[in-house]
């Protein structure tokens, strides 16, 4: 399957092969079912750019029809055969699967191939790795890497004493190749008790915050939740199109009109987050689960914002904060319109499907919508006044008796 256009917007800012720091990979998904051949391609997108992001360049994808994986190899045989010769002929570096594999999987196949071998979840922790800046995010990400590695030592072993850097690598892969399941266990409650501790220290500083209404941005990564922090702050947070551009909380105090509340930025989410991060980062999650309000942003251009949505909600329910005040900002229409709406089209038509998509929205998760562009700054106005009133309420609830200083 040759590697095409997708919706990531990849491919813009790419090096040329063969650059320095630059891996040639293979990208190897299944399609086993219930899934379609459909929502395969979008995963695949979505793990080219997850390449992209960790600094590899996608060659080539292989997809594989499965009704269950290979105990050994997790494709089948010949499919082994087929990518082998394409990997020896053409200089690749290595191999991502869009699934996770076991120990025993990533030995055999990197004997066979004799590259580097990396399944989804191992990408995305060396993204996190190489993004994490502060003292939590570095230990909440070798916490996960660990607790990942723990169940493959064994089949890993002969894989970790041969490699050296690259994707995969970095963090616990490089450090902890001398290791046995005892000393990582050890290394796993050490990193444990040192998180509770900055957990404490979090706990004490948001103490000190004051009585101010808390709201926080929250969605899938890349959906432009940090432009919009630094457009609605004033302020001047990361922002990259890129997987994870941020990956540590940000928490900036606001005032709109005369009410002051504090704004928060966290880390994207996205499908088949491993259960790893999950636990590790329940503490940067904090900052979600203490918010009055949450802002869940999402990219309205991107075609499967839907599945987008429904996988935020997810992780959301899996750490119980997925009851709160909720306004779901679409964001990124100018794109939508340039993908979806030609010049013929009447703008009364237009304005009919805008609003049509925000009731439908409105309606199936019960929750407050907008339509805007953090880009251009359409409707960022409205946005303000929608929030303003979220703040307002969530004011009264909180103090009925008080009266008001704003």
């Amino acid at each position: 399957m040759a590697v095409g256009k997708n919706k990531w917007d990849l491919g813009e800012n790419k090096k040329s092969i063969g650059a320095p720091g630059i891996e040639r990979a293979v990208l190897i998904g299944a399609v086993i079912p219930p899934l379609s051949e459909e929502k395969i391609t979008e995963y695949m997108d979505e793990l080219e750019f997850l390449a992209q992001t960790a600094g590899a360049e996608t060659i080539k994808r292989f997809v594989q029809k499965l009704q269950h994986p290979d105990s050994k190899t997790f494709i089948g045989s010949g499919k082994v055969q087929e990518i082998g010769q394409y990997i020896e002929s053409h200089d690749i570096d290595l191999a991502i699967f869009d699934d996770d594999l076991t120990g025993k999987q990533t030995n055999i196949l990197e004997e066979e191939w004799k590259i580097k071998i990396v399944d989804r979840t191992s990408l995305i922790l060396d993204i996190f790795a190489a993004r994490a800046q502060t003292a939590q995010a570095r230990t909440q990400v070798e916490l996960a890497q660990l607790q990942y590695l723990l169940p493959r030592l064994r089949g890993l072993w002969s894989h970790l004493e041969r490699q050296r850097g690259g994707i995969g690598m970095r963090g616990p892969g490089e450090q902890e190749i001398e290791t046995d399941r005892r000393i990582v266990r050890e290394k796993i409650a050490f990193l444990k008790k040192k998180l509770e501790k900055i957990d404490q220290q979090n706990v004490t500083q948001r103490k000190n915050r004051g009585e101010l209404i808390r709201v926080s941005l929250i969605g899938y990564t890349n959906v432009g939740k940090s432009t919009l922090m630094n457009i609605l702050s004033k302020s001047d947070v990361f922002a990259e199109n890129k997987l994870f551009a941020t990956l540590d909380t940000t928490v900036r105090k606001v005032v709109l009109g005369t009410m002051p509340f504090l704004l928060s930025d966290t880390v994207g989410f996205i499908r088949k987050l491993p259960h790893h991060l999950v636990e590790s980062f329940k503490s940067t999650l904090d900052e979600v689960r203490e918010a009055d309000i949450l802002l869940h942003v999402v990219d309205i251009a991107h075609p499967q914002y839907e599945d987008h949505i429904q996988a935020v909600n997810q992780t959301l329910q899996e750490i119980n904060i997925d009851r709160k005040p909720t306004i779901l900002v679409l964001n990124k229409i100018d794109l939508y319109r340039k993908e979806h709406y030609d010049q013929y089209l009447e703008e009364g038509i237009k304005i009919q499907i805008e609003e049509e998509i925000q009731a439908r929205l409105r309606n199936e998760y019960g929750v407050e919508t907008i339509l805007i562009s953090a880009t251009t700054g359409e409707n960022i106005g409205l946005l303000r006044e929608k929030l303003k009133s979220f703040i307002s309420d969530a004011y009264a609830v909180r103090y009925p008796y008080r009266v008001k200083e704003w």
